[in-house]
């Protein structure tokens, strides 16, 4: 599967979600579930939550941190996306706001999906 991309999309493995988020997945599902089908959205392999700002952004990305996530790492002295993702989306349509080599973008830019993984359905706003 793959996530829907629009505007600014905070996308993170769920790998990482169950092994960093305090209370794992479930505990994620549960905080977010308010939203989930409006500004979030998953498949199997990643999550998405979304802005229409850069400051809305920030704090996701803030929030994100306290959940114990590393949001960068470094490659060859370069920032990099390490344990999530910025992407611009649609109709942005920039891609990952910072290198990130566990993301695969559709041609259009408006899906993402873990590298290696099958895109298949796309899983986004009320499942479109």
């Amino acid at each position: 599967m793959a996530v829907f991309c629009e505007f600014l999309n905070f996308i993170v493995p769920i790998h990482i979600i169950r092994e960093k988020y305090d209370g794992g997945w479930d505990q994620c599902i549960k905080d977010h579930q308010p939203l989930i089908g409006g500004r979030v959205w998953f498949d199997e392999h990643l999550f998405r939550d979304g802005a229409m700002s850069p400051p809305d952004m920030q704090e996701l990305l803030n929030y994100w941190e306290h959940q114990a996530l590393e949001p960068f790492g470094t490659l060859n002295g370069k920032k990099i996306w390490k344990d999530c993702c910025i992407v611009e989306g649609a109709p942005l349509g920039g891609g990952p706001t910072l290198p990130c080599d566990w993301i695969e973008l559709s041609e259009d830019g408006t899906a993402a999906s873990l590298k290696g993984s099958e895109p298949g359905k796309l899983a986004g706003p009320q499942e479109r």
